[in-house]
């Protein structure tokens, strides 16, 4: 039996933090969003270079037009999808939906109502992307083309002086005490100083790449290679065993595919049949990685992928019942199709041996920047690179004969630190 919608009910698929659990806190900001969209109208702004582009794509595709016509009309006609709290009607066309990108491409993200919209994109397209036309508009290489130019327009704004406005204490600020509660003691934990403009920092890139202060997060048995540290700060989503080369990803038990992962790498046959420890970092976590082992870099790849395709297993799945977690519930499908960077490490201990890093973007800037290349030797805790603005989830997996056993104390979406143990490699 279906369950039935309730927007007043917190959403408790949203995990990491980037969208509210609470569906009338998205509703309200998506309302200002197109009041504000709706006053530029009247004051004739015109729109970014970029997003006209975007529009002469859909315009001029005939498959890519059907797409973002459709995605909009297989939107249900009934509440929740057709209303927002003011009873005007929800995003339902792709004029609105591009002059709405325009503005969120000109800002910085901030907390709305003591919560963040940190996918203000995802949350435009929240219900479209749970149709059979979004899935097909969305898994478009030339669409994803089209959002990754888009994206190096957001990027660049967010790397300016001007997009550290955000990072006050006003309310909607970074630097709030609402804010400040879901980042503890970040004085003390994060590089920063709060007697400078923005606690110094440069823009809103330099904050949500923020590093550690001296210290914090010391790497757990540095010389002991029989162990496996955590690579990210982040939340534990998935574990599996038995990795098979192929498998329907896109099922709802979103099996992994091994070579869909690794992009049919020349070293993904190596680890059919091996075992993946997935972890997602949450908005306000720390965003950069680090190796989990003591070992030299084989290789690193970097692979286009997508931003917004969401499994088809999830989407509209009964009368009034969306699937309002956008990416986050997609996560191992993500791990096939998404914005990816893969980072090949040959461990010191030969139990271990050749070993792979998936860092997976998620929805927005997506940016997965490497900073170790081939032949770099690392140690446990040295950083192998980092998320830029976007959603993240990453994966840790490992060759069948290395028999890796992961620690049974940490539970699903439990914390799980940076540079903490989270692995043990029996001597064979």
């Amino acid at each position: 039996m279906p369950h039935h919608y309730d927007r007043f009910t917190p959403v408790r698929h949203r995990v990491g933090g980037w969208l509210p659990t609470d569906q009338r806190v998205l509703e309200a900001w998506l309302e200002k969003k197109i009041k504000a969209v709706q006053h530029r109208r009247q004051d004739k702004v015109e729109w970014d270079p970029v997003i006209q582009e975007f529009q002469h794509l859909i315009e001029n595709n005939a498959e890519i037009y059907m797409a973002f016509h459709e995605m909009f009309e297989q939107v249900p006609t009934k509440p929740p999808y057709n209303n927002d709290p003011t009873g005007k009607p929800q995003v339902r066309d792709y004029i609105l939906m591009l002059d709405l990108f325009n503005l969120i491409i000109g800002e910085a993200p901030q907390y709305e109502d003591n919560d963040l919209v940190g996918f203000p994109i995802n949350a435009i397209l929240d219900w479209p992307m749970g149709t059979p036309a979004g899935f097909r508009a969305f898994t478009d290489p030339k669409v994803n083309a089209m959002f990754h130019k888009m994206f190096k327009v957001w990027s660049t704004y967010l790397g300016t002086t001007e997009s550290a406005g955000v990072l006050n204490s006003n309310p909607g600020g970074w630097l709030s005490p609402d804010a400040l509660e879901k980042m503890p003691d970040f004085v003390n934990t994060y590089v920063c100083d709060p007697f400078l403009p923005h606690w110094g920092f440069q823009s809103w890139d330099d904050f949500f790449t923020r590093l550690f202060r001296p210290g914090i997060r010391p790497v757990e048995a540095p010389d002991d290679d029989s162990i496996v540290n955590s690579a990210c700060e982040s939340n534990l989503y998935k574990t599996a065993t038995n990795i098979q080369k192929h498998d329907k990803f896109w099922l709802k038990c979103e099996p992994y595919s091994l070579f869909h992962m690794l992009n049919n790498d020349e070293y993904a046959e190596q680890f059919v049949g091996g075992s993946i420890w997935q972890a997602f970092l949450s908005a306000t976590n720390y965003h950069r990685w680090a190796s989990p082992v003591n070992g030299k870099i084989v290789k690193t790849v970097n692979i286009e992928g997508t931003y917004y395709a969401e499994s088809p297993a999830t989407g509209f799945l009964g009368e009034g019942d969306p699937d309002p977690a956008g990416p986050n519930e997609s996560q191992s499908f993500i791990t096939a199709i998404a914005a990816r960077a893969l980072v090949f490490i040959e461990a010191d201990n030969k139990n271990i041996g050749l070993m792979c890093f998936v860092a997976v973007g998620m929805a927005e800037v997506s940016t997965c920047e490497v900073t170790v290349k081939r032949g770099d030797t690392v140690k446990k805790g040295d950083q192998l690179g980092m998320f830029h603005f976007g959603g993240s989830t990453h994966c840790l997996i490992f060759r069948p004969q290395t028999n890796i056993q992961f620690r049974k104390n940490f539970k699903l979406q439990d914390p799980v630190n940076l540079n903490i143990a989270i692995a043990d490699v029996p001597p064979q």
